[in-house]
């Protein structure tokens, strides 16, 4: 039997969303304020050893179930409805075009017959959902409809995790769909409020960096890169002898050596910025496309001072950093130099939990 609604759901009551990386664990809680603006009632973050998450699989149940709940123990939440995501890599995804008079039942019986098409392995074997995405602009009085699969056991992992941890899983998306959920408010804060800008997004973990090139919602270019903050952590381990848990540590709280500035960060920034500027001309090749309106760094890396800068200077593009709390109340709860400190890297997690206002 076909699993529907394990993708997608939505979710009026509070709801936490919790992004699972190879590096950490990351959870933010949002609400409503009187005016009606979101509210940032809660964020934190636990890291993750390596090899307890590689590629996206979890491979040390127990140690990331254990870190999960100091995570929900260190936010103090209350609430127990989460919202999970799976990278892009464990999600097949197709965007079709169906009539826009039919029924949901209607509409569930076409996705059924389309997704055989698309999925390599047996429907009993997935847990398949769909979302009717907008009117199709190619086809007056058509939809557009957005069909998602995944391996049964890729959900149950992270549903399995969730419970593991005291919490329910009710949203299960995906990664690059939550981060641009997120990163739209900031995309409307641009001139014109946005509208026919390309945006390209580089979000950087601790591994690879996944590249979105986005222009009014639509994903024009999707690509993952190796390249990732994890290689400034083995730059200090060369340079100072440290072990890897003491360069990430002293990397975290800014307890370095007094050239770690022009012996380490500088060339690695140098590097990143040109590995981004290669990922633009990847994009290009392979696209009509020229140039972009705009670039915004996500993940633990972005801040780094002096990225954005250097990106601009070896791109020629427009560049920022984000925040994907720019424009909510902050609640009393938060650590507002912390939080700020740390916000790039909640990107996918704020979308998760902006799921929860979703109608």
């Amino acid at each position: 039997m076909i699993s529907m609604g394990s993708l997608f759901s939505r979710q009026s009551a509070p709801l936490l969303g919790i992004d699972i990386s190879s590096s950490s664990v990351k959870l933010v809680e949002l609400g409503r304020g009187k005016s009606g603006a979101l509210v940032l009632e809660r964020c934190a973050i636990e890291p993750l050893e390596q090899g307890w998450i590689t590629d996206g699989n979890i491979e040390k149940f127990d140690e990331v179930a254990d870190a999960l709940r100091r995570l929900v123990k260190k936010s103090g939440t209350r609430t127990r409805n989460v919202a999970l995501a799976l990278p892009p890599s464990a999600v097949i995804t197709k965007k079709i075009t169906l009539p826009g008079d039919m029924s949901e039942r209607d509409l569930e019986a076409q996705v059924e017959s389309e997704a055989i098409q698309y999925i390599p392995f047996s429907l009993d074997e997935v847990s398949l959902d769909f979302c009717v995405v907008g009117p199709s602009k190619n086809a007056p009085g058509d939809v557009d409809v957005l069909i998602a699969a995944s391996r049964k056991e890729k959900v149950q992992d992270r549903q399995g995790l969730a419970e593991a941890a005291g919490l329910k899983a009710v949203v299960v998306d995906i990664e690059s769909r939550a981060s641009r959920l997120a990163v739209g408010r900031l995309i409307e804060g641009l001139p014109n409020r946005g509208v026919d800008c390309l945006v390209a997004l580089f979000e950087m973990g601790a591994f690879a960096t996944s590249v979105q090139v986005i222009r009014n919602d639509d994903v024009l270019y999707d690509r993952d890169q190796s390249f990732g903050g994890a290689q400034l952590t083995q730059l200090i381990v060369r340079q100072y002898g440290f072990s890897t848990e003491e360069a990430e540590s002293k990397k975290r709280n800014g307890e370095l050596p007094y050239d770690y500035q022009t012996a380490v960060l500088r060339p690695f920034i140098d590097s990143i910025a040109q590995e981004i500027g290669r990922a633009l001309q990847f994009f290009f090749t392979s696209t009509p496309h020229n140039r972009v309106d705009h670039i915004m760094l996500a993940g633990g890396s972005a801040p780094l001072q002096g990225l954005a800068e250097a990106v601009t200077k070896q791109t020629g593009f427009a560049c920022s950093v984000v925040n994907p709390f720019d424009g909510m109340e902050i609640g009393g709860s938060v650590r507002l130099k912390k939080m700020v400190r740390e916000a790039p890297s909640y990107l996918t997690s704020c979308g998760l939990a902006m799921r929860r206002f979703l109608q």
